[in-house]
């Protein structure tokens, strides 16, 4: 009896832990879609990633420097992020062009499709995952995400026209390469702990988005210095906050709640986001759009509960 009240005072501090730490991931990562519009008017999609994951590196080196220092640095680590890493590069560059092209709130709604790809791909890969495609649970989380978020889509006033398409695409492609993202980092890098495989595969990845950035974007990127000091801290504050502090957050959160509960908390993240670029770049959603992507979060947050349970990788539902 005397170490009950001792360890319910350490249950509870850990949940209030583990309940900021996952909305500080929610909120951080709601931020990432307007640092990224509010970025369109002063520098191109490549040379925003590039630089934004180039900081991202620098942040998560030492995890690296001082595992190899003291020879803790799990064998085979390089080799097992390389494949996370071109996934991740994949999304994060479709993810980083998108704002170019659509509102935030549209932006973000049409990445909840991720819920579906990162779940049918974990029951494609995983046996002991295979039940969960075929649950009714699953079944019917996985048709209100569709639903909803194609209706949130098709709902847009006046009518998509070709950049607004061309920005679902590629964000509906993010959420396709955060899913294989996620899925490939529990496939190859399920032995090695958490922050060091996300601190390989970032450096990684930033080195792919970085080369990226030297040839695809207008002098190879170095316009970034014309910016005034107000926008270099602007830009390299959403790296810190979604790159950095917003996965380091999910993976405490993860810890002391469990991935169903955080895993569902980050699906409310189209909500903020919209509700920002509302009061931010006067993006408007109608009532039918709201509606229906409410609809469509209530889905995604089923089929996290769902999936969850069985190990599913969960993936980075916000994006950096």
């Amino acid at each position: 009896m005397g170490s009950a009240g001792p360890a319910r005072r350490a249950e509870s501090t850990g949940r209030w832990l583990g309940t900021m730490c996952i909305l500080g991931s929610l909120f951080g990562w709601s931020s990432i879609p307007l640092f990224l519009r509010y970025f369109t008017e002063l520098v191109d999609g490549w040379t925003a990633n590039g630089w934004r994951y180039a900081v991202s590196a620098v942040l998560w080196m030492p995890v690296l420097v001082v595992g190899f220092w003291r020879g803790t640095l799990p064998p085979g680590l390089w080799r097992a992020a390389l494949v996370p890493s071109v996934f991740n590069v994949l999304g994060q560059v479709a993810f980083g062009l998108a704002p170019y092209y659509v509102s935030p709130g549209l932006m973000t709604f049409s990445l909840r499709l991720q819920v579906i790809f990162v779940t049918v791909g974990a029951a494609i890969l995983f046996v002991n995952e295979r039940r969960i495609i075929t649950s009714r649970g699953f079944l019917v989380g996985m048709s209100l995400v569709v639903l909803g978020t194609l209706l949130t889509i098709a709902l847009k006033p006046g009518g998509l026209g070709t950049g607004s398409a061309l920005g679902v695409t590629l964000s509906i492609l993010a959420g396709l390469g955060y899913a294989a993202y996620a899925l490939a980092v529990r496939k190859c890098m399920h032995a090695i702990p958490p922050i060091t495989a996300f601190a390989a595969v970032s450096v990684i990845s930033a080195a792919g988005i970085f080369a990226a950035m030297l040839v695809f974007a207008p002098r190879a990127g170095m316009g970034v210095f014309e910016l005034s000091g107000k926008h270099l801290f602007l830009l390299a504050l959403s790296s810190i906050i979604g790159v950095g502090l917003g996965h380091t957050f999910y993976f405490i959160s993860i810890a002391r709640l469990g991935l169903a509960v955080s895993a569902g908390v980050v699906q409310l993240q189209p909500i903020f986001v919209s509700i920002g670029s509302m009061y931010l770049f006067q993006e408007v959603l109608t009532g039918g759009q709201w509606a229906m992507g409410v609809v469509a979060i209530a889905g995604g947050v089923g089929d996290a509960v769902h999936a969850a349970p069985a190990g599913e990788a969960g993936g980075d539902a916000g994006g950096g």
